[in-house]
């Protein structure tokens, strides 16, 4: 059996996702695809647009044969946590033979490179970019000009590093390397709008474009011929039931948490400086909204997306300590599985068959399968899905879902 990994968020499954699930197939060989997907919050510091069990039947409809979430720590942390924390799930699978991931190169040989130099050359381009962010530009603008200098002919590179689905391909490889893992990476070249396109302009729009779209009509008409015919069943069926879950929706909530926290700072969380939480504290009367907010402290050396997933740390309570000690632990204790095809049961033998972490089924159980670390890392994920939840449950007076009453999505 051959199997390919895939990390994903399908905020939400559209048809260029599909498309993806397809290719890597083909240009992989394998029998079996295991997606890693992110939770109920994403990478660039958001709520999902649905939550992760509807994201999931999407998936599996979309022809992934098992899908596992991405804990909380990673799912929300910078590109190169998001990655390392993805790469090292899948590797402890011990079955996962490749990993396809789309880049806005195609060339694998290209992020190969970038991932090389950065690793090899960590310590001398770490002391470059700190000094280049003193003055005042940001860490992907720092990072880029120092590889132009340091490297000649480097212009492709530097190109390279400018892309969202690059920057995530090339630490992908880096994390690859880093473990000595034998899972062989392959990069499709990303077909139809930009990650950031906000226009729904053809078949093959963005998810930003998708959730954009409904957040302007207010409806879904718009957005039926980008995703799959399964996908917009979903959405239609949940519409205004449980989704659609927007960044204004967790304002109310994080203004609560700002306030609570007020008293000692936010330096204890993941991405938090002295200066950032004093700049933060400085600001807190001036805030409204979470976007107003996050364009309030944005600055020339802090992205707007840095800035809203830091503040989703400080929401999540994702802290410094607590991704220290799992990143000591080699990131990854358990795989979490959130659903499944009936007719791939074989690859969850085979996981359990090789796999050095256990693959829960029921939250229920973990405790005879996590030490206090592992339920440490567990009780995180649980707890922000019942932060979600209770967006969910005060937008649309939905019933209250316990995650420990959760099933696994079959299809």
């Amino acid at each position: 059996m051959k199997v390919c990994g895939i990390v994903a968020e399908y905020n939400p499954f559209h048809n260029g996702h599909e498309n993806q699930i397809k290719q890597a197939r083909e240009i992989t060989g394998a029998d079996k695809v295991v997606v890693v997907m992110s939770g109920d919050f994403t990478q660039r510091g958001l709520p999902a647009f649905l939550d992760k069990y509807k994201r999931t039947e999407m998936a599996l409809k979309g022809g992934a044969d098992l899908v596992l979430e991405l804990p909380l720590y990673y799912s929300v942390g910078s590109a190169e946590f998001f990655a390392s924390g993805s790469i090292a799930l899948l590797d402890k699978l011990g079955i996962v033979d490749s990993l396809c991931f789309g880049s806005e190169c195609g060339d694998i040989g290209l992020l190969n490179d970038i991932a090389d130099i950065l690793n090899d050359r960590k310590e001398e381009l770490h002391d470059v970019i700190r000094e280049k962010m003193k003055t005042g530009l940001s860490y992907p603008i720092a990072r880029a000009q120092t590889i132009k200098e340091m490297i000649p002919d480097s212009f492709e590179h530097v190109q390279a590093m400018s892309e969202p689905n690059n920057i995530l391909g090339f630490e992908y490889l880096r994390a690859i390397k880093q473990r000595g893992s034998s899972i062989e990476p392959f990069t499709n070249l990303r077909i139809g709008s930009g990650y950031h396109d906000r226009m729904v302009q053809s078949t093959l729009s963005s998810a930003m474009a998708i959730r954009e779209s409904v957040y302007e009509t207010g409806e879904l008409d718009k957005i039926r011929p980008q995703v799959p015919y399964y996908v917009f069943d979903i959405m239609k069926e949940e519409f205004n039931e449980t989704f659609p879950i927007f960044e204004q929706d967790i304002s109310a909530m994080l203004k609560y948490k700002l306030l609570l926290d007020a008293s000692t700072g936010y330096t204890s969380y993941v991405d938090i400086s002295s200066d950032f939480s004093d700049k933060i504290l400085k600001n807190l009367n001036r805030y409204s909204s979470f976007s107003q907010f996050c364009d309030l402290l944005k600055s020339k050396d802090i992205t707007y997306a840095r800035v809203s997933r830091s503040l989703l740390h400080i929401l999540l309570n994702i802290r410094k300590d607590r991704m220290d000690q799992f990143k000591a632990d080699d990131y990854i204790y358990y795989a979490r599985m959130l659903g499944f095809r009936e007719e791939s049961k074989d690859l969850l033998t085979e996981i359990k068959n090789h796999s050095t972490i256990p693959l829960l089924s029921k939250l229920a159980d973990a405790k005879n399968h996590l030490d206090d670390r592992g339920m440490t890392m567990l009780e995180g994920d649980i707890q922000a899905a019942h932060i979600y939840d209770t967006l969910v449950t005060e937008k649309f007076h939905a019933a209250t879902i316990s995650e420990y009453s959760r099933e696994i999505v079959r299809v």
